[in-house]
């Protein structure tokens, strides 16, 4: 019986024992032609095994790379991508600088500035307008995010002056005007709506009331009917 105390160390765990010693096997064959056909069934079934590199891009890249791994970049096969070495394949990136742009108002952010220079490079004074109230609503919404207490409309226009050295000046005046009228104007629809259709379902329910009332009353002369003609019967002689 075979210990794992006496097998070499596996290098690969995702792939298991079997793998690592189909492409320990690869290493002692001498064909090439053989040896690369073998290494070729070999990715296959790696890429098998591991249904989800399928979803990396270029798993095939990434399956060829982990061969050459196993075998300790000792197995000569062609590869239909770059062969990887050992410094290659184990080098760490380069760290990343993280972005450094010291915003004004560090809890309105430094993208709050670039749309103000853009509402300042704008020449249409309407859209200038629209900006600046869509800027104040901006911070309106940052400063409720880090403060509990309601803002101001003056602490707001004061950190606008500070960013656009007193450049820019919003008031939502007109827009909560016509927000208004737009909602009297909804809900006076609503209210006609709402008595139109309390109208027609009044009509509705006083004409079926009276089809019920004709009916039962024809249901009834029907009934009288059959039962005066059930009892005249009765006195009628039978004709032999």
């Amino acid at each position: 019986m075979e210990y794992n105390t006496t097998r070499n160390h596996l290098i690969m765990r995702e792939y298991g024992r079997h793998i690592q010693k189909m492409i320990e096997y690869l290493l002692t064959l001498e064909d090439k032609e053989k040896r690369q056909r073998n290494a070729h069934a070999v990715i296959e079934l790696m890429g098998f095994l591991n249904p989800h590199l399928k979803n990396v891009e270029d798993f095939r890249h990434k399956l060829w790379d982990h061969l050459f791994l196993i075998s300790d970049f000792k197995l000569e096969v062609a590869s239909p991508y770059p062969i990887p070495t050992r410094e290659t394949l184990r080098a760490r990136p380069q760290p990343l600088r993280y972005p450094k742009r010291y915003p004004k108002f560090s809890h309105l952010g430094k993208n709050l500035e670039i749309v103000i220079n853009k509402a300042l490079a704008e020449e249409n004074p309407d859209k200038r307008a629209g900006f600046a109230n869509a800027v104040a609503y901006y911070m309106k919404l940052a400063y409720s995010n880090w403060h509990k207490e309601a803002v101001h409309d003056d602490a707001i226009q004061s950190e606008l002056t500070n960013l656009t050295n007193g450049q820019l000046a919003f008031t939502n005046t007109p827009f909560v005007k016509s927000f208004q009228q737009e909602n009297m104007r909804g809900r006076d629809n609503r209210d006609n709506r709402g008595n139109t259709f309390g109208n027609e379902n009044r009509e509705n329910r006083n004409y079926r009331k009276q089809k019920f009332q004709q009916r039962n009353n024809n249901n009834n002369n029907n009934r009288n009917d059959r039962n005066n003609d059930r009892g005249g019967n009765k006195f009628k002689k039978k004709r032999y």
